[in-house]
Order: structure tokens, then sequence, then C-alpha cells
């Protein structure tokens, strides 16, 4: 069997960094994890071609060499997910279809041409499609029925199919499943509220393979929350510590969080001396109401400023999300977050509006209420730029000016060359006192385009921004008297390449569908 996989467009969103990976030389910051990880179910003596359609589209001799098409999408590939299950139809090919979009909503109507919907987790599912096939059946749906899947015996992912030189970072996956409740959250709706974990020599043989297959920097652990089975986690971290020193540090490392890492010393310090970098927490707001109307109670338990500043005092970066658009919320929503991200220091701080996703407790709730409001131009496709798919308490246009303001407040040029230094001071600060190894084996995995990368960053924020003068000052003060952190500093001042040009797309998207919803929704 020939099989295509194909990995559906995103939009231009907060997190697809295109301005800054354009300066490297890469198109796109992840690969496709599900999907290669699919290719490692299905039988191995098939063929496998994948096309991230981010890096090049799906071509005419893609379509005639297959002889099967499975597709993977979030909630914000979805219009693209159609057009490719249309084209793929009409090449009369059979189509199977997966991933977070298809398993939270499998009758929408971008997958109504799917012959095959292979939902839940696949190391369950899979197999029930292969029975399928084996039969000759042409269609059907296949459902996990409530079990999951014991993640010991996940395989290693098909690294070997995807094209290294054009991704930004490298993906594995350790955990799935959060303990926590979050009411807006479809983490625990999708892997449920028990972590499940691999087996430390599992993750060691993925990185085996990865660095076999030549890859060396930055890789993303997309666990929703790493610390989630604290327990397994601790077991993992001083044989990737071993494997790295082994190996001379090829790798660091990102994950996502709870703010529950502040509060255990042993964890912060175990995994920066591993050689994590980079951690990302939803933080969400710093309104106290907000959280506890929203469960996400893990979040009210300790100060949220001392947390980061903890965190960060251990060598970790911490990025951040934050939503407006909470029931309860009262005005100055927008205002709060920007300030308490102007204290803490958080350079990567991704503002969002809240949507109500499928089959969440919110989405639940609010349809009970009757707030759910009608889909319409794709406003729900997941993007933190669309507006509430609900109606809120507070005036949508209240809400929508406020996230508008503070996006351009957090990341006008002068303030976020003024908070990026602060804050790698502080970082520095942490990773030397923590004196772990890996400062001195860093390396950036973007070295082929790193000079020309520079050179535009210098062109463009060293000579044409008004902010220059800065720009030079901070620089020259970094390299001097913080030169381990200097090729974190340049990324972040590379990543507002993007959140400059992004925000023109984002303030004309909000400001067309704010003149449609207001238009049409019920008062």
């Amino acid at each position: 069997m020939r099989v295509l996989l194909l990995y559906p467009e995103f939009p231009s969103t907060f997190w697809s960094l295109h301005g800054a990976l354009e300066l490297l030389g890469r198109k796109v910051l992840l690969p496709p994890l599900g999907l290669i990880t699919v290719a490692a179910l299905l039988p191995q003596q098939w063929e496998f071609r994948l096309v991230d359609t981010n890096i090049r589209p799906v071509r005419a001799d893609d379509w005639d060499w297959a002889e099967l098409v499975m597709a993977s999408a979030m909630l914000v590939q979805r219009q693209h997910l159609a057009q490719l299950i249309r084209r793929a139809k009409q090449q009369q090919l059979p189509v199977a279809v997966g991933g977070p979009f298809a398993t939270s909503t499998p009758d929408a109507p971008e997958l109504k041409d799917a012959d095959y919907r292979i939902l839940d987790e696949g190391e369950i599912t899979i197999p029930l499609f292969l029975e399928a096939l084996a039969r000759g059946e042409t269609q059907g749906q296949f459902r996990a029925g409530g079990e999951r899947p014991d993640v010991h015996q996940s395989p290693i992912p098909r690294f070997d199919l995807l094209d290294f030189k054009h991704y930004s970072m490298m993906a594995v996956q350790f955990s799935r499943g959060c303990p926590y409740q979050c009411e807006f959250c479809d983490i625990i709706v999708l892997y449920g509220r028990k972590p499940r974990t691999k087996e430390p020599s599992q993750l060691l043989a993925e990185l085996d393979c990865l660095h076999a297959l030549g890859w060396g920097g930055e890789i993303f652990l997309v666990d929703d929350n790493f610390i989630g089975n604290k327990r397994n986690v601790k077991r993992l971290l001083p044989v990737l510590l071993h494997w790295q020193r082994l190996h001379q540090w090829p790798f660091s490392f990102t994950t996502e969080a709870s703010l529950d890492l502040a509060q255990d010393e042993e964890l912060m310090i175990a995994m920066a001396m591993a050689g994590f970098r980079r951690v990302f927490l939803g933080i969400e707001t710093p309104d106290q109401d907000s959280l506890k109307l929203t469960n996400k109670i893990q979040n009210t338990r300790h100060p949220l400023d001392l947390a980061v500043e903890r965190i960060t005092a251990h060598g970790l970066e911490v990025m951040a999300g934050f939503i407006l658009g909470f029931d309860g919320e009262t005005t100055g929503a927008g205002d709060r977050i920007v300030q308490f991200i102007e204290r803490t220091g958080i350079p990567l701080a991704m503002v969002g509006i809240l949507v109500a996703l499928p089959n969440t407790a919110l989405w639940h709730r609010l349809q009970n209420e009757g707030r759910l409001l009608e889909s319409k131009d794709g406003f729900d496709q997941g993007v933190q730029t669309h507006l509430l798919n609900f109606r809120p308490q507070r005036p949508m246009p209240e809400i929508a000016a406020e996230f508008l303001q503070a996006f351009a407040t957090l990341y006008d040029p002068h303030a976020y060359l003024e908070r990026v230094f602060r804050y790698c001071c502080w970082l520095d600060a942490g990773r030397r006192r923590i004196g772990h190894e890996p400062d001195q084996h860093w390396r950036w995995n973007q070295s082929a385009g790193l000079l020309r990368g520079i050179t535009i960053l210098c062109w463009r924020q060293g000579v044409l921004r008004k902010t220059r003068w800065l720009f030079w000052k901070h620089l020259w003060q970094i390299a001097t008297h913080h030169p381990l952190i200097l090729d974190e500093y340049l990324w972040l001042l590379m990543l507002n390449e993007h959140f400059i040009t992004y925000q023109v797309s984002m303030t004309n998207q909000v400001q067309q569908q704010l003149q449609l919803l207001t238009s049409t929704m019920p008062s």
C-alpha cells in the first residue's frame, strides 16, 4: 500500500513565527509529529510519502503515486483539510482523517467526503482501521470507546520521513493527559485526566533516532503538561542528563507545564540541568476571580508573579498564554494582563480571546445557558484572533478593543526591546546561579542561515527602526556582560519581526469579525 500522508496549512498565527523563521531560512516551526507516529503504527512494509503543505504543495506526481490518503489536522487547519479531501476524492483516492479536529468534531462538514474517520488515539483505533481494510470495507468510523492506550506500546515516530532543513525545532512526546480540570481546555477531553507517560528508555530511543539522522538543536516536548506526572518525570530527568552528557549536549528542550512547577525546587533544577531552556505556562489572567470561575484553581494557590520569578531564577525561560473573555471579567482586564507581563518581564506572552472548544466543560455550560453563537465564516477556527463564539458577560467591542491594545502595547518595538533585555539579564543570572552544564554546549541549529538572519536583524532594528539606539545599546550590554544568553537574546529579537507584521493582519481580522458579529449578535 502506498500511503500519502498530508498535513494541512496553518494560517498565520502568534505561534507560526513566519517573520522570524524567514530570517533563518526555515519554513515551519514544528513537524507533524502525529502523522509520523501514525506512519509508525501502520504496517512497515507499506510505502509512505509525507507532504507537509506548510513546506510545499501536493504535486500531481504525489496524487498519481498514492493508493491511500491519510490526513491529520488541528482545528485551525480545518479549511485547508477540507480542500485536500476534495482534491483527493477528485483523484478517486480513498481518504482517512484523524487528529484533534476530527476527534472533537467527527460530524464537521469539512469531513463529509472522508471515507474513514480514525478518531481518538491511534494505538487503539489504527488496528481497528486495518482490520476494516482487511475485510474490504470502504468506509467507517473508528473510536476507542473511552479506552486510553498504554503509551508504553507507542512506537518511535518515523522521523526519517521529515526533511529536517525546513523545521526550526523537532518534536517528541513523553506524556499525554493532564490532571487538572480547566473549564475551557480540550486536552482532558482528548487525552484524559490521568497523565500517561512513556518509559524513559522510549524517549531516549527517540532521541537516539533523531541524533543518528543528524538533527542537532532544539526539541519541543509537545506534552500539554510535561509535569502532570511528576514522579515519572523525575525518573526521566536523571537518565536524560546522562544521555546529554554522553552525546555532548546535542539538544536543548522546550515544553509546556502547569504553574505548580514553581513549587518544586528539585524538578526545576533537574529540568535545567538536563537541558530544558524554555517552558510555556498557561497563566491565563492575573484576575483571581476569573481563574476560579473557569476552574483554573492551580493558578490561585500561590502568587503568580512569584511563580514566574522562581522559574526564571532556575534558568528556565518563561513563555505564557493569557486569555480575555472569561465570565466574571471586569473592564480593564487587558490592561491588568499587560501590567503583569511588564512586571514579570515575560518576553513571549500570547494574548488570545476565549473560544469555547467543542465538548469542553465550557462548551457544555454555555450550550445549556443558550449562549453559544452559530459558527460564521470560520470565526471559531481556533486562532487566538477569532472573537468569542458565545455571548460574553461584558460587551464584545470592549473585549476586542482591550485585546488589540494589549498586543500593540506588548509588541511595540521600544517596549519589547526593554522587556526582552531586562528578562534576559534575569534569566542569565538564574542560569549562572544554577551552574548547569548546558550553558557551555548549547548552539544554534539554524547555523546555515544564522549570519544572514543576524544581518537582516541588524539592518531592520539597528538602522531602519527608530529604536536603533536602544537596539545597539542592549546588544552591546548582552554581548559583553551576558554572552551565554546571546543566542537566546538574538532569537527573541528576531521574533518581534514576526509580531510586528502579524499585528497588522490580526487587527484587520478582529475588526472585520467585530463588524459582522455585532450586527448579528442577539441582544
